[in-house]
């Protein structure tokens, strides 16, 4: 084979060994965007679910908070009453007291 045939050769195999690379290149950079867009749809999903497991979990805990909060104002509010109630029983035994404290008293001085 004559020289320049051979030279010849050698650059359509060089060019074809570029023209290779520079495909491989492309696909690795395609490969690499898909990659990355398929990773940031992950994390938005991620913290789509994140998001909305904490509002679960605040509905809940608010949930929580409001029932404990009924039974206490309702204990509270059953407190009154039985504090009330004994109030006003012993009422008529305390203003009895008061007049025969006061009228020891008017005794006493005279």
């Amino acid at each position: 084979m004559p020289r320049p045939d051979v030279l010849e050769q050698i650059k359509d195999v060089e060019q074809e060994a570029d023209e290779i690379v520079a495909l491989a290149e492309d696909e690795r950079e395609e490969r690499i965007a898909e990659a990355r867009e398929e990773a940031e749809e992950i994390r938005q999903t991620a913290e789509a679910e994140a998001r909305e497991l904490r509002e679960q979990r605040l509905g809940e805990a608010r949930g929580g908070i409001e029932t404990e909060r009924e039974e206490i104002l309702e204990a509270g509010a059953e407190e009154r009453e039985e504090l009330v109630e004994r109030a006003e029983f012993r009422e008529e035994e305390v203003i009895a007291h008061v007049v025969d404290e006061f009228k020891e008293a008017v005794h006493a001085q005279t």
